[in-house]
């Protein structure tokens, strides 16, 4: 007997978080612990305040025009930019022209220019060493040729830092023939912003809308020594294995179900585990003024608060 299509389930509308003064004051002092260490890996890898700064505003721009999709308005220029914070005329230029790659730092620029123009290059087809400054081919002339909106001298210190220059005297000799990526980082960076990415999309989610929860939870424990951060850190990779395998087995069965199907749902599960001394973590909110230095606590038990009921797999069979 032939099977009638079931007909579409009503979408139950999505609640969200009411945007407030005391809202978006308690999401920029969350925001600081939470950007700390994103800072942290793009400076490692050369990117500044500015360069970031540039590259979230498309960000915001998208961001601002999905949360406009789930509304009446439309997501016009003036209400991009009203929700987003980002000036019209980015927002039109923004819409107007295609995505552009983002400008490499100015250190990687002037490195650039130094392994590749020949002016910068021995008879040989070599970089030259060069002055540190002077008339004629110096590494100061060579920056000024970029920008004269950074001192040389701070173009410099961000190469030295990274190891592809090392200053002999008043002469600068390069050590690297270019911006190498190690190997395999590329493939390496883009799985960690997938990985980060729905991690904080999921606490996103659970956060702001009023809607089922995902599973989003971590333990938490102080007051420990070196070789009992060493044992959990085993245990964690030992309770992952077996999380991982009995996941996959899962989600390979469910895959092959709902190849019969039409589903269009993605899922990603993972795990982590960071330590790190009690002293050097981010700071928290400013103790009032008069407060007495906090007494040091004694080690407290692992902690987790009550895991949200994730939302159930689901597979959708054609007639």
């Amino acid at each position: 007997m032939k099977r009638s299509r079931p007909q579409a389930a009503t979408v139950a509308p999505v609640h969200r978080v009411q945007p407030s003064a005391q809202n978006a004051e308690l999401a920029l002092r969350e925001a600081a612990p939470l950007m700390a260490p994103l800072a942290r890996w793009l400076l490692r890898h050369g990117v500044s305040y500015t360069g970031f700064a540039e590259m979230l505003k498309p960000v915001f721009v998208e961001a601002a025009r999905g949360e406009l999709a789930q509304g009446p308005e439309r997501a016009t220029q003036s209400a991009l930019s009203m929700l987003s914070g980002v000036h019209r005329k980015d927002v039109r230029a923004i819409e107007q022209a295609p995505p552009a790659p983002p400008r490499p730092p100015l250190a990687s620029q002037v490195f650039t220019r130094w392994m590749t123009d020949p002016r910068y290059r021995d008879t040989d087809g070599k970089p030259r060493t060069l002055a540190r400054s002077g008339a004629g081919r110096s590494f100061e002339g060579l920056c000024r040729e970029l920008s004269n909106d950074v001192h040389p001298r701070t173009v410099l210190d961000e190469l030295l830092r990274l190891g592809l220059v090392e200053l002999n005297g008043e002469n600068l000799v390069p050590l690297a023939r270019g911006f190498v990526p190690a190997p395999r980082l590329d493939e390496m960076t883009a799985i960690f912003s997938a990985n980060a990415a729905d991690h904080l999309a999921a606490a996103v989610s659970n956060l702001t809308l009023e809607a089922p929860k995902f599973l989003e939870q971590s333990i938490y424990a102080d007051g420990l020594t070196p070789e009992s951060i060493e044992h959990l850190h085993r245990a964690a990779c030992a309770a992952w294995a077996d999380a991982f395998e009995a996941v996959v087995t899962q989600a390979r069965e469910r895959v092959d179900l709902d190849r019969k199907g039409d589903g269009e749902q993605r899922m990603r599960f993972g795990v982590y585990f960071y330590s790190v001394p009690a002293a050097s973590a981010t700071a928290p909110a400013a103790t009032p003024a008069g407060a007495g230095a906090a007494a040091r606590q004694p080690p407290r038990a692992p902690r987790a608060p009550r895991a949200p009921k994730p939302r159930e797999p689901h597979s959708r069979s054609k007639p």
